[in-house]
């Protein structure tokens, strides 16, 4: 398995690169000048110009890549064009928001999605089937801002137990911290708990028409047992999988939660990267979403062997 995992990293250093390069040249070719937006809509040409040369934009492209490439391999992300901010610090700022939001969200997708999954797999055609799958299927077509906006109204607006918007750090204590993370966790994993309880439930019909299965019914094993040790832990491959690329959505992918909540997070600050045509923020922020799909493929692969006694790497 060592072997294996080696092989893995090694396979990730051209992604990466290939990823890298593609960022790069989509930003120096689409439309706008981040020099033009520094100086203001008052400026003139020379002050312009004089921007773009203080901040390397009038350098070659090929120059500014291999700058770029030289400054990440020795662990700089670069400086903001704006606020003229290591980028390092900027997302180590915004970190602890985006990341506690996506952990909170894919627990309570397992914990709600799974146990639906198996339920409905064991009920097939039951009214509890039907149910979970009509829930799955409100999931996926309601927009994430409209139940955000129907969480707020219902428990801080209306029954006022949690706050509206914020996010409080686990320094300022546990329960504040937790206050202002339901709603926007409760938002996030919406969709993901109706795609998990489908699959959950596919891999499950599956598995419980396995001969293995009906030799542990007829040993007189209970449902339990029958349900989440055997039936559950064989399924589980293609849930792992769909789980990993879940956590790894998220965290890329809560611009929308981030921003009706009022969260400074990670999806926050590339909207503003973006609208300010900030290109070392944008860069790095794509280039760590990248290594965070990498990372957790490379988990959940590894996973599969411990789950599942019939692989081996």
């Amino acid at each position: 398995m060592f072997s294996y995992f080696i092989r893995r990293l090694l396979t990730a250093i051209p992604v990466m690169l290939v990823v890298a390069l593609s960022v790069f040249l989509l930003l120096r070719l689409s439309p706008g000048d981040p020099a033009t937006i520094i100086a203001g809509d008052m400026a003139n040409p020379e002050q312009v110009a004089n921007i773009r040369r203080a901040l390397g934009l009038d350098e070659p492209i090929l120059t500014q890549f291999l700058l770029w490439i030289g400054n990440l391999l020795q662990g700089d992300l670069g400086t903001s064009l704006i606020s003229q901010t290591t980028v390092s610090s900027m997302i180590a700022q915004r970190l602890e928001p985006t990341v506690s939001l996506a952990l909170a969200a894919i627990l309570i997708t397992v914990l709600i999605a799974v146990p639906l999954g198996v339920i409905a797999a064991w009920r097939q055609g039951s009214w509890i089937d039907n149910l979970v799958m009509s829930v799955s299927v409100v999931g996926f077509s309601v927009p994430v801002f409209v139940i955000a906006y129907l969480l707020i109204q219902v428990f801080a607006i209306e029954l006022r137990w949690l706050p509206v918007q914020g996010f409080r750090g686990l320094d300022k204590g546990l329960g504040e911290f937790l206050s202002r993370l339901i709603l926007p966790a409760l938002t996030l994993s919406s969709v993901y708990i109706a795609l998990i309880a489908r699959m959950t439930r596919a891999s499950m019909l599956e598995v419980l028409r396995e001969d293995y299965i009906r030799t542990a019914r007829a040993k007189g094993l209970s449902q339990r047992v029958v349900l989440f040790r055997h039936a559950l832990r064989n399924a589980a491959v293609p849930i792992l999988t769909v789980v990993g690329a879940g956590f790894a959505m998220m965290v890329s992918g809560v611009v929308v939660t981030e921003s009706v909540f009022n969260i400074p997070g990670l999806g926050r600050l590339i909207v503003d990267a973006v609208l300010a045509r900030d290109y070392p923020v944008i860069q790095a922020l794509i280039l760590l979403t990248a290594g965070l799909y990498v990372v957790i493929n490379l988990l959940i692969d590894l996973s599969y062997a411990i789950t599942d006694p019939r692989i081996r790497y």
